[in-house]
């Protein structure tokens, strides 16, 4: 009796040994995964930086923007207009639209190739054309911002 209370006793101090080196191994792979998320994120950051340092001092190349809605040409001249970033609730206010709607027409404007820089300030996004782009729609007018294309 002795010696299968004892077998059973060594049977329950192996069990959770076995337990703790598997709730062990679960936390090790966790981390192993997060770890390999945030170097693949830094890998992209990296990507990005470099990108942007080659661009910096160099000429915007033209890009492609898909043709606009009326609606989306209101947004996009509301973007226009303004020199400082603009939150997305003076977007709102300077457009007459909804909330939800304004986000789709941004949205809709980054699909179309139109390319705005975002900053982050006090948990808001602000958004702005990226200056060299506004620059180029001024010499080149590649939204096609006539007079004519808001009366239709």
């Amino acid at each position: 009796m002795a010696i299968e209370k004892d077998l059973q006793n060594i049977r329950r101090a192996v069990e959770e040994h076995l337990s703790a080196i598997n709730e062990n191994t679960e936390e090790i792979q966790s981390l192993f995964d997060y770890l390999n998320e945030a170097e693949m994120k830094m890998d992209k950051l990296s990507q990005r930086l470099d990108h942007l340092q080659l661009s910096l001092g160099q000429p915007m190349e033209k890009p492609g923007i898909a043709p606009l809605t009326h609606v989306e040409r209101k947004v996009f001249l509301v973007l226009y207009t303004e020199e400082t970033p603009l939150s997305q609730k003076e977007i709102v206010e300077r457009s007459g639209f909804s909330a939800d709607f304004v986000r789709e027409c941004i949205s809709s404007l980054i699909k179309k190739g139109v390319p705005l820089q975002r900053s982050f300030f006090n948990e808001q996004i602000f958004l702005r054309l990226n200056p060299q782009f506004k620059e180029l729609q001024a010499k080149e007018n590649l939204i096609n911002l006539s007079l004519q294309s808001f009366m239709e």
